[in-house]
């Protein structure tokens, strides 16, 4: 055999039922048996169409199934053709129900998806069970019999060819333009929305491809069998399908076929033992799935070494000799005209109002940067550039368009492409694989059943190209999932490329970042801003500033500066911003306090050498913080340095990479939340995180732990909460829910109590009363209080750090950073990158 078909997984399902039919020959058995496992086959090939390659888990394929089964019976009954005509008419019937089924039930996803599924089936079962003088009800329809395939070894040849050619059909589908758009949808739908795939459309799709091979296995069992019940069409049986797939391995190929072997061998042989043979295949499904998540074909994997998906075949078209450098096809736009504008563009959310009346002109190979404090709205506004967000107001237009109403695919096709804050690839996808996905959608889109994708030469070239251009192309074949953080950046803004975009919309792409990948990074984008319009969202201001061509700056919503980068840097609402000053009401001088020196306190908490990440991400680089008992400590920095990062390591939210944390001498990292909780240490979240349907006592009351405040002490420190105690959570100001935050973490016996941004969207009034309220707490409990405005916080606590970029860049005395304007400018503000950039 040569390679290709040696390895080709039909010729492999061909050899194990051939096999098992020379053995139940030699063991002068009935070959119907293995007549059923290769029609079960087929049934469960179909099913994991949607499961393993479009990631849809239904729970009611046995609809299309079951009524194929009963229109073939029908058919025969009514004397209308033979078993083949009857055959083909069930898989067209079966796909027009799965067009009306999903016209519906694809407008929901996850479980509700799967549970509509399920009603369908069973709406079909109670019709077949009891309209009993068309389908025979309980009896069901029997007597039908074959009138060309007589024999049953005539009838097993014919299914075993049949069912052979569906796979290879299936295999093909895997492998053409359609069948790779469903692995990148099934992998990341937001992303396979943003390179221009109407993913309600593909998945519908998918679902009438699923109901041709189910709709195909219902009818050749009903000429096995020669009869049809009801029974298949039962909650009980819908999900055998399922099951088998499951059982033989979703993200294989060939689960589905030793799925149907084991399922089917396993029932016929436990049955004939007892009635209850479910009490024995059970548990035995259980251990499998506790041991074997991958199924039959996964553990023969481990066993092998071997471990991977055999959705697809693990190759990649091979690589040019040479190949052709990128060109951006934007390059024809008018510099001179805005490629892209905002007018009066807003966006509420209930009372909440995250944009007002922007108005703003993105210019063709203009490096535009959109900064701002946490919460100015930033994330917000892309996302109404990009379509995920509709505005409450105002017009959005591209290229001279109006794109206001245009949904997310719709955008993308236009030549509007994004990157995301969190990573978004596809992770289950080669390097190539995921830029080639993006090509494909602006040429031929998902058009395609049965060529393979990779020979069109002109899009593998074309993803060569974007590959080389980023610098990973040596990289192209490597599982996406298996690249360093910097690498998935790259491969990122590598899709974004492959949209054929006009303007390019990326929102932080140096987050998590090293200093060399953000200093490459920075680079490329710096880069396409010559080919492209470029609306850069960053936090890294001292980068932004340098590399910018045009920055504005959003704050609370609106737009508050406007200009080059020198401008912005300089200008007084911009600094205030960043920096805390009386800019949004006045605020009543700090409480007065006294500070103490607590060097020489017990040692409350000592983080040493700590280095933490999201998804392979650094966010924190060596970092080592000391809190002793008693003692009020500031954690400052710019947004996106990793402020929140630091609470969540501490709490042991996420894992370090290396490092340690003690607490009162002992070692905590590692330990679970809950566990550091119950030390002493509380964290008082960002966005508060209360019970919303649970009244204010309620939510306190949850909370308590002897060794903790009293109700009643709480309320003296906070005593409008005595009168909104009744109320829900949910109907209090944001304001109350931030005092019932801090006092939930007071009424368990906390020692150090971790607070993130407690000031965060209060009205001045209410800053005072929380500052109060923190000030008498100094001395009775340790606190680390996370905060960008530097202004608030210094006042009331004995000593601080400074986050730049995941690293301490201050830590020591908060009377001499309070002092120190020119410091705090140069560490928190937007100075030390205005002289980079003058530099």
């Amino acid at each position: 055999m040569r390679s290709g078909l040696r390895s080709h997984p039909v010729v492999w399902t061909a050899i194990a039922l051939l096999l098992l039919t020379a053995l139940w020959a030699a063991l002068n058995s009935p070959v119907s048996l293995i007549t059923q496992i290769a029609i079960y086959t087929l049934y469960g090939a179909g099913v994991n169409l949607l499961v393993g390659y479009t990631g849809l888990v239904p729970f009611g394929a046995s609809v299309f199934f079951g009524c194929a089964s009963y229109l073939a019976a029908f058919l025969i009954s009514a004397h209308i053709g033979n078993e083949f005509s009857a055959i083909v008419l069930s898989i067209i019937f079966s796909m027009l129900l799965a067009l009306a089924i999903g016209a519906v039930i694809l407008r929901r996803r996850g479980l509700y998806f799967s549970l509509l599924t399920l009603a369908f089936s069973q709406i079909a079962f109670e019709i077949a069970y009891k309209w009993t003088s068309i389908t025979g009800g309980e009896n069901g329809m029997q007597g039908i019999s074959r009138t060309v395939l007589v024999s049953d070894w005539t009838y097993h040849f014919f299914v075993v060819a049949v069912v052979l050619a569906g796979l290879w059909l299936l295999w093909r589908l895997a492998h053409a333009p359609f069948g790779r758009v469903l692995q990148a949808v099934r992998d990341n739908e937001q992303r396979a929305r943003s390179i221009g795939y109407n993913v309600y459309v593909i998945r519908l799709g998918a679902m009438v491809l699923m109901a041709a091979a189910v709709g195909c296995a219902g009818a050749l069992l009903t000429f096995q069998l020669q009869g049809v019940y009801a029974d298949n069409l039962s909650w009980q049986h819908a999900g055998d399908s399922l099951l088998m797939t499951v059982l033989g391995g979703v993200h294989h190929f060939l689960g589905p076929l030793w799925g149907a072997i084991a399922f089917t061998l396993m029932q016929d042989r436990l049955s004939a033992i007892t009635e209850n043979w479910w009490l024995i295949f059970a548990p035995f499904l259980m251990a499998f799935a506790l041991l074997s998540p991958e199924g039959v074909q996964g553990l023969a994997q481990r066993l092998r070494g071997r471990q991977r998906w055999t959705l697809t075949r693990n190759t990649i078209p091979p690589r040019p000799a040479s190949i052709k450098p990128y060109e951006s096809r934007a390059q024809a736009m008018d510099r001179d005209k805005p490629i892209l504008s905002t007018r009066g563009l807003s966006k509420r959310f209930g009372s909440l109002v995250t944009a007002s009346d922007i108005d703003l002109d993105f210019r063709p190979f203009v490096l535009h940067s959109l900064i701002g404090p946490n919460g100015a709205g930033k994330t917000t506004f892309f996302n109404m550039l990009a379509g995920v967000l509709p505005p409450s107001a105002g017009r959005i237009f591209f290229d001279g368009a109006d794109i206001t109403r245009l949904p997310i695919h719709a955008r993308a096709r236009r030549g509007i492409s994004r990157s995301f804050q969190i990573l978004s690839i596809f992770e289950n996808l080669t390097v190539f694989e995921n830029v080639r996905i993006a090509v494909q959608a602006q040429t031929i889109g998902a058009r395609g059943l049965f060529r393979d994708a990779h020979e069109n030469s002109a899009i593998n070239d074309r993803t060569w190209s974007i590959l080389d251009a980023v610098g990973i192309a040596d990289k192209a074949a490597d599982p996406a999932a298996s690249l360093p953080h910097g690498a998935k950046r790259l491969l990122e803004i590598a899709v974004t490329l492959a949209v054929e975009s006009k303007a390019l919309l990326l929102d932080e792409p140096l987050a998590g970042l090293a200093e060399a990948d953000r200093v490459i990074v920075a680079a490329l984008i710096k880069k396409l801003s010559a080919t492209h319009a470029v609306l850069l969202i960053e936090h890294d201001i001292d980068r932004v500033l340098a590399i910018s061509d045009r920055i504005s700056v959003l704050h609370q919503g609106r737009i508050i500066a406007d200009g080059k980068p020198a401008e912005v840097a300089a200008n007084p609402e911009v600094i205030a911003a960043y920096l805390g000053a009386k800019d949004d009401g006045e605020r009543a001088a700090p409480p007065a306090i006294e500070r103490k020196a607590y060097a020489s306190a017990p040692v409350l908490l000592k983080a040493s050498g700590l280095f933490a990440g999201y998804s392979g991400s650094t966010v924190l680089a060596d970092i080592d913080m000391i809190v002793h008992e008693g003692e009020a400590v500031a954690l400052l920095g710019r947004n996106g340095v990793g402020k929140t990062t630091t609470l969540s390591a501490i709490t042991g939210r996420i894992p370090l990479s290396s490092g340690s944390v003690a607490f009162k001498g002992e070692r905590i990292d590692g330990k679970r939340t809950f566990e550091i909780n119950r030390l002493g240490v509380s964290l008082v979240p960002e966005g508060r995180r209360l019970f919303p349907n649970l009244t204010v006592l309620e939510n306190l009351q949850l909370a308590v732990r002897p060794g903790g405040l009293g109700i009643e002490e709480v309320f003296e420190l906070f005593p409008r909460l005595r009168a909104r105690q009744k109320a829900k959570a949910e109907n209090i100001s944001g304001g109350e829910r931030q005092m019932v935050a801090i006092a939930r973490a007071l009424v368990v016996p906390s020692k150090l109590i971790l607070l993130d941004e407690p000031f965060e969207g209060l009205a001045p009034a209410v800053v005072n009363e929380v500052m109060e309220a923190l000030t008498k707490l100094r001395g009775r409990v340790a606190m680390v209080i996370v905060e960008h405005h530097a202004e608030t916080v210094l006042p009331i606590v004995d000593r601080a750090y400074v986050l730049v970029n995941g690293s301490i860049g201050f830590g020591g005395d908060a009377a001499q950073l309070e002092a120190d304007h020119d410091l705090q400018k140069r560490l928190l503000g937007v100075v030390q990158a205005q002289e980079t950039a003058a530099g």
